[in-house]
């Protein structure tokens, strides 16, 4: 009999964006591969998926439906292994297996950054503290992605196995330092002039993504860097609010809103340095993206910001409000060459040892390797 693996999320492109190479890494292994998420994207390496109506939203009655139809799933089909991902995703599929569990299927969750962290609002903790204290009980291990939320887990939580990975993995044979040459032929192609000091940020417009503070750390900076360029990728509802704040302080011919984009690894590539201005990561695939193509990175200091930038050696994270220090970093970045090349250098590296998508494939198939072979030896990896 072919053993199955069940990968779970909100949405299935969720997958397609973060979790193809370990989709991949079962089918070379000889499993079956099923996916249960909403939405009809065709996924490869898939041997059978699932299109569930998961809704993002707790208090949707269609999540009612959705649990029904995964316990369904889950008591008819023999998976030796569940892994779940996202809030909702990770949720009602831990709900839903808890009888498979009593029959051997095991239940690995990642949490893709707690939503309750050091920083968050009181009624953050009182919503989901409580919903993950209690699915911990239904989970064989769980695997957190930052430091932080490893260490919160392992002291809070009694799952038995729970393990600390380096987030999904960046391809860095894909993502990759552009020459000077192909630099420059990307910004002319995109409309962009050589001497143009570009910012980029990629991420939905709303309250905790913040591109309000990049807005007016720009006004700061264009008396001394006038040629600087902010690039915001993504939609959202606060997007309009910052169109109108660009305007009010003067620097609508210096911002670009983007929109939706599906090209933003060559945008970040062709850039000068990115502009994190987010109060809650659990550790941003952006960020990482741009440490691969050399990019410096300047990041309001938050746990995932804090995982992956360092100060000084491939950019810098800077309190929330500190809007000066946050423009005086970026003008840093423009005005000596030799800072702007040494900390991208140093960025990549930290890709490169860490979180690149070969090392971190390994950490998670030391932990599907457990379950596999139906051990329960302590799991173990690089912490």
């Amino acid at each position: 009999m072919t053993n199955k693996v069940l990968f779970c999320a909100t949405v299935d492109y969720h997958f397609q964006l973060f979790h193809l190479p370990y989709l991949k890494w079962f089918k070379e292994e000889g499993w079956e591969v099923h996916v249960a998420a909403n939405g009809n994207i065709q996924l490869p390496y898939v041997d059978v998926k699932y299109d569930i109506p998961i809704q993002r939203s707790p208090l949707a009655q269609k999540n009612i439906e959705a649990y029904k139809t995964l316990r369904h799933l889950m008591d008819e089909t023999h998976y030796q292994i569940v892994h779940c991902h996202t809030p909702m995703g990770g949720t009602l599929a831990r709900l839903a297996a808890r009888t498979a569990r009593k029959k051997g299927t095991k239940v690995i969750y990642t949490a893709h950054g707690f939503h309750f962290c050091k920083g968050s609002p009181l009624s953050n903790w009182l919503l989901y503290y409580p919903i993950e204290w209690k699915l911990a009980s239904y989970t064989d291990c769980l695997i957190t992605i930052n430091q932080e939320d490893y260490q919160l887990a392992k002291k809070r939580f009694k799952t038995k196995h729970i393990e600390h990975v380096h987030g999904v993995g960046v391809d860095t044979d894909e993502l990759k330092p552009l020459s000077t040459k192909e630099k420059m032929e990307a910004r002319k192609s995109y409309g962009y002039k050589p001497d143009d000091f570009l910012l980029f940020y990629a991420a939905e417009f709303n309250k905790n993504k913040n591109q309000k503070l990049l807005i007016q750390a720009l006004t700061l900076l264009k008396k001394d860097v006038p040629q600087a360029r902010l690039l915001l990728a993504g939609e959202g509802e606060t997007s309009n609010d910052c169109k109108e704040l660009t305007k009010k302080l003067g620097v609508a011919h210096m911002v670009e809103f983007l929109g939706y984009r599906n090209d933003t690894r060559e945008l970040v590539a062709m850039c000068d340095a990115v502009a994190a201005s987010s109060l809650r990561e659990g550790l941003p695939v952006n960020i990482m993206e741009a440490m691969a193509c050399s990019i410096p990175v300047v990041a309001i200091n938050n746990r995932g910001h804090r995982e992956l930038v360092k100060d000084n050696v491939n950019g810098w994270v800077l309190p929330k409000n500190d809007v000066p220090e946050f423009s005086k970093k970026l003008k840093s970045i423009a005005d000596f060459a030799d800072v702007k090349e040494n900390l991208g250098i140093n960025g990549r590296s930290m890709i490169l040892n860490k979180y690149s998508t070969n090392k971190v494939i390994k950490q998670n198939s030391r932990v599907y390797q457990t379950y596999m072979t139906g051990g329960e030896r302590n799991l173990w990896a690089v912490h």
